[in-house]
């Protein structure tokens, strides 16, 4: 059975009122099945258009996007709020912009296979997660919330969520292999800097497949360039899979007057989730 799910989304990007009616993705248990919802009524009104209080306005009363980034009360950037990627091309190609880093003979074969595959077997399709930085190039929102010691990363899709120690812990020596792997972060100026390890080898970069192994470490930059735009450059560090370190940049922008709405991913065969 394929589960139903309908909505639109309706919010501001960079001062301009938009609509989205965005292709829905549902998920059975052998591949994905993409719907194009063409619905203007039938959950918006599960979508609150309030902005926040205190909304940066134009003087003429529009939400302006291109005001300063918030601050925290210790004086620090504050990236809380839902985002969404600009353009989801990297979601298929994470070195689509450059640089072109050669993959060590194993990694390169398993690369090989999954294009010749044509992304069947990725994890997303079996209702497992996207992995870092995947989940963040799909064209789906997620969530920046920060509390003291602690900023959670909150995904849509799947209901997904990461961990952010701010506390000055360091990473973990040895931690049984996650999804998502584990992470501190610091604000270094204007950046919020996230260093992750011990990741499972399941997940994979980028839709298209790019593999990596249990030893890759990435490190996120984000910067908040105004209220509505946010830049993440990702590095990605794993010997066993390529021949050097390489560097991916993102762009997203805020979505301040909707929440997320439940995103349940259906798995009817169980056999078919890669083991």
């Amino acid at each position: 059975m394929i589960p139903s799910f309908t909505g639109v989304r309706r919010g501001y990007s960079l001062g301009v009122p938009f609509t989205v009616t965005a292709p829905l993705r549902l998920l059975t248990g052998t591949a994905p099945v993409f719907l194009f919802a063409l619905l203007v009524t039938t959950l918006s009104a599960q979508w609150p258009n309030a902005l926040p209080r205190g909304f940066p306005r134009t003087p003429d009363g529009k939400p302006d996007l291109y005001a300063s980034p918030p601050k925290l009360a210790d004086g620090r950037t504050d990236f809380s709020g839902i985002w969404q990627v600009d353009n989801n091309r990297l979601q298929f190609n994470l070195m689509a912009d450059g640089p072109a880093v050669d993959l060590q003979t194993a990694a390169a074969e398993i690369y090989k296979q999954r294009l010749a595959g044509r992304g069947k077997d990725r994890p997303s399709a079996h209702c497992l997660p996207h992995g870092v930085p995947d989940a963040m190039m799909i064209p789906a929102p997620f969530k920046f919330v920060h509390t003291p010691g602690l900023t959670l990363i909150l995904f849509e899709e799947f209901i997904d969520f990461r961990q952010i120690f701010t506390d000055g812990r360091p990473l973990p020596k040895n931690p049984e292999p996650a999804w998502f792997g584990y992470s501190i972060g610091r604000w270094e100026g204007r950046d919020f800097v996230i260093e992750s390890s011990g990741f499972n080898d399941r997940s994979w970069l980028d839709d298209n497949g790019h593999p990596h192994s249990e030893a890759l470490r990435t490190t996120e930059r984000f910067r908040r360039l105004n209220y509505g735009q946010m830049l993440m450059e990702i590095t990605i560090n794993d010997s066993k899979s390529y021949v050097k370190p390489w560097t991916a940049t993102l762009t997203f922008h805020l979505l301040p007057d909707t929440e997320f709405t439940e995103y349940v991913c259906e798995n009817p065969n169980p056999d078919a989730v890669p083991q």
